[in-house]
C-alpha cells in the first residue's frame, strides 16, 4: 500500500470536485484490499452508476467512498439528508471508507472504512433547509457524525500516514460482524451499549457506571420498560463476543 496519490490520473481535469474524486477513487482502487474478507483488490464500479463505488468480487462487499482533503474531522458533509437516510436503510446498503489526504503533498493521511450495520439514522444529522434565495431552496443536507459510531466500528487501514497491519484490520472487522446478523432493534442496542462503554474513561467500570445511562437510554428505547435488563444482557452479548472482560462482582475490563 502506497500512501501517494497518483496525480497523473488528474491530468485533463479542471474542475476541483472531479480532481479529487479521480484521484482518490484511482488511489483505492489501486491501493485498498477489502478489510471483510482480506481480498486484494477491489473493482471500480461505473460512473454515474446508481450503486456503490467500489465491489469485492470474492465476498460481494459493496463500499461507497468518502473524501476529504486536508484535515480530517469526525462530522462529515454529505448530500441530502432523506437519499441518505434511504441509503443506509436498504437492502443494499453499502459499507463505508473515509479518506482524507494532504492537498500539499498529495499523500493519504487517514483512511478508515465504517461497516455498513453501524449506520443507523442517529448518525446521520439532519441539517438546516437552504434560505428561499438559495438556488436549491428548502434542500435539506445532512452530516454524518462519525464520532456517534463505537471504536470498534471506525477501522483505520492508514492512521496519521501509517499503515496499519492488514491481519490486525481483518480481525477487528471479524469482532463486530455479529452485528450484520442482528435486526435493526437489536443492532441499535448493542451499538448504544459499546458507545456507553466507550464515554467511560478508565478501563474498568462497574455495572451500576452503566445504569448511571439508564435515562438516556430509555429516551432512545421509549417502548422499552426494563432498561437494565437490556443493559446486562447487552454487556453479555459484548462479553461473549470478546469485546469486553466480566471479573466478576459486577465489575468489566475494555480489552
Amino acid at each position: 500500500m502506497d500512501i501517494k496519490l497518483n496525480t497523473l490520473l488528474a491530468q485533463g481535469y479542471k474542475s476541483s470536485s472531479q480532481i479529487a474524486r479521480v484521484l482518490t477513487e484511482g488511489w483505492v482502487n489501486q491501493n485498498s484490499y477489502c478489510p471483510s474478507c482480506g481480498n486484494d483488490t477491489l473493482n471500480k464500479f461505473k460512473n454515474n452508476t446508481p450503486v456503490s463505488d467500489f465491489i469485492c468480487d470474492k465476498c460481494n462487499s459493496e463500499y461507497e467512498l468518502k473524501s476529504k482533503n486536508n484535515t480530517f474531522t469526525f462530522k462529515i458533509v454529505d448530500g441530502a439528508y432523506e437519499t441518505m437516510i434511504r441509503r443506509i436503510n436498504a437492502d443494499n446498503n453499502p459499507h463505508f471508507f473515509f479518506l482524507n489526504y494532504s492537498k500539499n503533498t498529495f499523500e493519504v493521511q487517514n483512511f478508515l472504512v465504517i461497516p455498513k450495520y453501524y449506520f443507523i439514522d442517529d448518525i446521520i444529522e439532519q441539517r438546516n433547509p437552504l434560505g428561499k434565495n438559495a438556488r436549491r431552496a428548502g434542500w435539506i443536507g445532512c452530516n454524518i457524525l462519525l464520532n456517534s459510531i463505537p471504536q470498534f466500528g471506525k477501522i483505520f487501514l492508514i492512521k496519521n500516514r501509517n499503515i496499519e497491519n492488514r491481519k490486525e484490520v481483518l480481525e477487528k472487522w471479524a469482532k463486530t460482524s455479529f452485528l450484520a446478523k442482528q435486526n435493526k432493534e437489536a443492532r441499535g442496542w448493542t451499538i448504544e451499549v459499546l458507545k456507553i462503554v466507550d464515554s467511560i474513561k478508565d478501563k474498568s467500570f462497574k455495572l451500576q457506571d452503566m445504569y448511571a445511562f439508564e435515562k438516556i437510554l430509555k429516551e432512545k428505547f421509549p417502548n422499552n420498560n426494563f432498561v437494565k435488563d437490556k443493559i446486562r444482557q447487552q454487556l453479555q452479548v459484548i462479553r461473549d463476543k470478546g469485546l469486553i472482560e466480566f471479573k466478576g462482582n459486577g465489575l468489566y475490563q475494555k480489552i
